[in-house]
C-alpha cells in the first residue's frame, strides 16, 4: 500500500470517527460507533473543564447541544482545544442558545 493510500484510509477512518460518516471498508462499524462516542465524550468532559461556565448555563441541555456542535464541527489537529470551546460558545450565543456576555467597561482613575 501507498502512502498516499495509507493516508487516505487514514482520513477515511478519522472521517468517520470524528462525524459519523460510513465506515471504511475493512473497519467493524459498531465498533467505530462505539470509538466515536468515547472520543465525543472526552470533548465534552474537555470543553467542561476548559469552560465550565457552559454546562452551569445550559443545565440539562449541555450534553445534546455540544453533541449536534461536534457533530457539524469536528475538532481536528489545527485547532487547539481553548480554541474549540471557545467556538462552542460563539455558536451557542450565535443560535441563542446563551446570552451575548456583557462587557465590563472599567474606568481607569
Amino acid at each position: 500500500m501507498s502512502r498516499a493510500e495509507l493516508a487516505a484510509r487514514q482520513a477515511a477512518l478519522l472521517n468517520s470517527l470524528l462525524t459519523g460518516a460510513a465506515a471504511p471498508s475493512g473497519f467493524d462499524p459498531s465498533r467505530l460507533e462505539i470509538e466515536a462516542d468515547v472520543l465525543l465524550s472526552k470533548r465534552r468532559r474537555l470543553v467542561t473543564y476548559l469552560r465550565p461556565d457552559l454546562p452551569d448555563a445550559l443545565g440539562e441541555r449541555y450534553r445534546a447541544l455540544f453533541d449536534t456542535y461536534a457533530s457539524e464541527n469536528p475538532k481536528t489537529t489545527a485547532v487547539r482545544a481553548r480554541e474549540y470551546a471557545d467556538a462552542f460558545a460563539e455558536w451557542l450565543i450565535t443560535r441563542g442558545d446563551l446570552p451575548k456576555p456583557r462587557r465590563r467597561w472599567f474606568r481607569r482613575g
